[in-house]
């Protein structure tokens, strides 16, 4: 009978802590918001991404694996604005999962805590890859991350009040580390403010304006679709009136365009990790802007 006390005792017990020591299962769409909740969530989180820095983010297929991972997540953090139209919204509804539906406390966008840039005009698909909200690539800017941060944080808090100390304390650090990189970040990218640049894809809207850099042209004739050589000749025309110094294109698009381009209008090409993972630097939030703004300020000499 002792025994049999004491086992219920220990039972109770274990009943009592173990939320405190529960991991929680964040399904992230992007390395980017992978990445924020690893550093948000430590040991408390177990992150899992949906795709990588050398996928297209707008074009994911939704398969079996994706399913499972997002039937047991807790928390899906994606970007939204769009970005993962095709493919996120028949996975959350696959996965059966209640508490990840769009509006629940367990689907977290990203995109609803920073003023959203280029929203278009007009809404035709035959314009490519348009965002009726505006353009998603908010990861560009830092001072993005820092907004998004704190609203995942809070998040995170709110669906694991046993862990909500370690979240709070977790971004305090996070915040303070991350606002002391960005001072030193638009120290270090001074010289960028005003270059010039022609970008492959027009998914750079974020970073190009936290830089003060100058968009000349896109050689995608429209968002998302591959430019004919009679169109980058056209391009090419324009940078001969208005000289560029750089062509930027992601880590996960084809050489192809930006090299033409480079050859015949004699600039550097420059290939960004768009994302954490894009290239062995980029390893994680810091390393993404680190390595970005080292091969920017390296292509300007």
């Amino acid at each position: 009978m002792h025994s049999i006390v004491k086992w219920l005792a220990a039972a109770l017990l274990a009943a009592t802590v173990s939320p405190a020591y529960a991991v929680l299962n964040v399904f992230a769409t992007v390395p980017e918001w992978g990445a924020l909740a690893e550093e948000l969530g430590g040991d408390a989180v177990k992150v899992y991404v949906a795709t990588n820095a050398l996928q297209d983010p707008h074009h994911i297929e939704a398969k079996p694996s994706l399913i499972a991972r997002a039937r047991s997540a807790d928390l899906v953090v994606a970007t939204g604005a769009e970005l993962e139209i095709g493919w996120l919204p028949l996975v959350v509804q696959q996965a059966g999962n209640p508490q990840i539906r769009a509006g629940q406390p367990g689907y977290f966008e990203a995109a609803n805590y920073v003023t959203l840039r280029d929203k278009p005009a007009r809404l035709d698909r035959a314009e490519g890859d348009v965002h009726p909200a505006g353009d998603p690539h908010i990861q560009g800017d830092p001072r993005n991350i820092s907004r998004v941060a704190s609203a995942l944080a809070a998040r995170l808090a709110e669906i694991d009040p046993a862990n909500a100390e370690t979240y709070r304390s977790r971004y305090k650090t996070f915040d303070e580390k991350w606002r002391a990189a960005i001072a030193r970040w638009e120290r270090e990218a001074a010289p960028l403010k005003g270059v010039p640049i022609l970008v492959q894809h027009k998914g750079f809207t974020y970073l190009i304006a936290w830089l003060g850099m100058k968009e000349v042209a896109a050689l995608e004739p429209k968002p998302g679709v591959e430019p004919t050589v009679s169109y980058l000749s056209e391009v090419l025309a324009t940078i001969q009136r208005q000289p560029v110094k750089i062509v930027i294109r992601a880590a996960y698009q084809s050489d192809r365009a930006s090299q033409w381009i480079a050859e015949r209008a004699k600039i550097t090409p420059v290939v960004l990790p768009f994302t954490v993972g894009g290239d062995p630097e980029a390893k994680d939030l810091f390393g993404l802007f680190d390595d970005t703004l080292a091969r920017l300020l390296k292509a300007i000499g």
